[in-house]
């Protein structure tokens, strides 16, 4: 008898074959053919492991209660036979509960502090696993009852961490950074668990600078980015400097919620914007704007956005946190397939969720779109939601703050990114659930051809741009 086979089927027997699984050689060679096929199949089917984790425990226990009570085959056999499944299953429950003993095992694996959770979220693609893990019940299988809260912009998002009326929120990657240093807020210990998603933004112009292309000619123009502590206010920051003009003097930079950017461009009071998706597709879905380049044009592999979760609220929930942990990861494994993503596009579009047309999320998300300059390309890794919360990252992010004046003084640069970035906690958590982790989370990356490498001096880097507040 297979550890996981029905114990209540009375043409199951516990008369084992040579391998120990079937009640005969003939029995052994069909179900060695039928596993093949269904191996066949699988690779074609998502596999949720939680799922199947906690069917296969309930098994084992359903077959140990069963083998105590009937340890002859024969009488078990002949009992489900004479009685029937339904009948035999109410008559040994009300002998040894065997719902309440897989409730147990279930509880003691996880022994989850605080079911009911409130979740923010900002509407944009940048959070898709997050998002996703509702429709799809992610959260569910881990015994979560999740309410995802759209928020309207990320100040908003701040503060209800900070006043902890949101359990975890996404986050823009550099947000969990800020607050921790008390940038802009009350110094909150905020971490980055997992990144929510690599690259996926653009800069979208006005469709009247079709022939204005070259950023050394946007001197006066004016641009909005979501936040001041965000990946889109310091790349774009970054792309300007590089063609000689001063983003504090040469452009305005405007604070702007995502879902109004769009807006905003059609009222003529924006002329472009660095923001997230799905709102430069939806420029140019709307026929108002298109796409000037991809961020992953400047940094590829560049992080966005986070999930977030408060240092006090880890320690005070911590099983909680590991199955919302679990929750997401299993969501970022599925994201990551590209064959999963029109299925994404159509759980993550209502109402409820981002609010917007399934064409244009499908476009981000599948990476064949239009650019709203008469082309339509393909770039499959637009988005990808690469979840381990690199090193390099935050250092790089940090660098930043300081280049433009939102950091004084020394700042230590590697220490401030292990206490925020949960680098050990992700690595391990990731293969728990085999998920391949990176051994070095310090690489060396590239931002528009220049080389930046967190394992030397930062500060120096910092020296060495033309253009900076420091």
């Amino acid at each position: 008898m297979a550890a996981f086979d029905n114990p209540f089927d009375p043409s199951v027997s516990l008369n084992r074959c040579e391998c120990g699984r079937h009640a005969s050689k003939a029995d052994h060679d069909a179900q060695s053919a039928t596993e093949r096929d269904v191996s066949s199949a699988r690779s074609e089917t998502w596999f949720d492991g939680n799922q199947a984790t906690e069917a296969a425990s309930n098994r084992i226990i359903e077959q140990a209660v069963v083998r105590a009570l009937f340890p002859d085959d024969t009488v078990r056999r002949r009992f489900l036979q004479a009685v029937g499944v339904r009948t035999a299953m109410g008559a040994i429950a009300s002998v040894l509960p065997i719902g309440a003993m897989q409730a147990i095992a279930q509880d003691s694996k996880l022994a989850i502090e605080k079911k009911n959770l409130q979740v923010g979220f900002v509407a944009i693609t940048c959070a898709t696993p997050l998002i996703m893990a509702h429709p799809l019940r992610f959260y569910e299988r881990e015994g979560l009852n999740v309410e995802l809260q759209r928020t309207a912009g990320w100040a908003l998002v701040r503060d209800k961490m900070i006043n902890r009326e949101y359990d975890a929120s996404h986050m823009l990657s550099p947000m969990p950074l800020s607050i921790s240093m008390g940038l802009g807020s009350v110094a909150t210990g905020i971490n980055v668990a997992t990144i929510q998603n690599v690259n996926g933004q653009a800069i979208t112009l006005h469709q009247k600078f079709k022939d204005r292309r070259d950023p050394k000619t946007w001197k006066g123009m004016r641009f909005a980015v979501p936040f001041e502590y965000s990946i889109h206010n310091f790349l774009l920051r970054y792309y300007v400097a590089e063609a000689g003009l001063d983003p504090d003097k040469d452009i305005q930079i405007r604070v702007t919620p995502p879902p109004e950017m769009v807006a905003n461009l059609r009222a003529g009071n924006i002329d472009g914007f660095l923001g997230p998706e799905p709102f430069n597709q939806r420029a140019v879905y709307d026929g108002i704007g298109f796409i000037h380049l991809l961020t992953k044009e400047l940094w590829d592999g560049h992080p966005c956005c986070a999930f977030g979760v408060s240092d006090a609220w880890i320690r005070q929930n911590p099983n909680t946190f590991s199955a919302l942990y679990r929750a997401i990861l299993n969501a970022h494994a599925m994201a990551r397939d590209p064959k999963h993503r029109q299925l994404i596009a159509n759980a993550i579009a209502p109402s409820q969720y981002l609010n917007q047309p399934y064409e244009v999320i499908e476009q981000v998300l599948v990476g064949t779109y239009a650019d709203g300059l008469g082309n339509v390309r393909k770039d499959p890794n637009r988005v990808d939601f690469d979840p381990f919360p690199w090193g390099t990252m935050a250092v790089w992010i940090l660098s930043q703050m300081k280049r433009w004046g939102y950091v004084k003084g020394d700042v230590n640069y590697r220490k401030i990114a292990e206490e925020v970035f949960m680098i050990t906690d992700a690595r391990k958590a990731m293969g728990d659930l085999k998920m391949t982790a990176p051994k070095d989370a310090y690489p060396r990356i590239r931002v528009m051809g220049k080389e930046f490498d967190p394992a030397k001096n930062v500060d120096q880097y910092i020296n060495s741009f033309a253009i900076r507040r420091t």
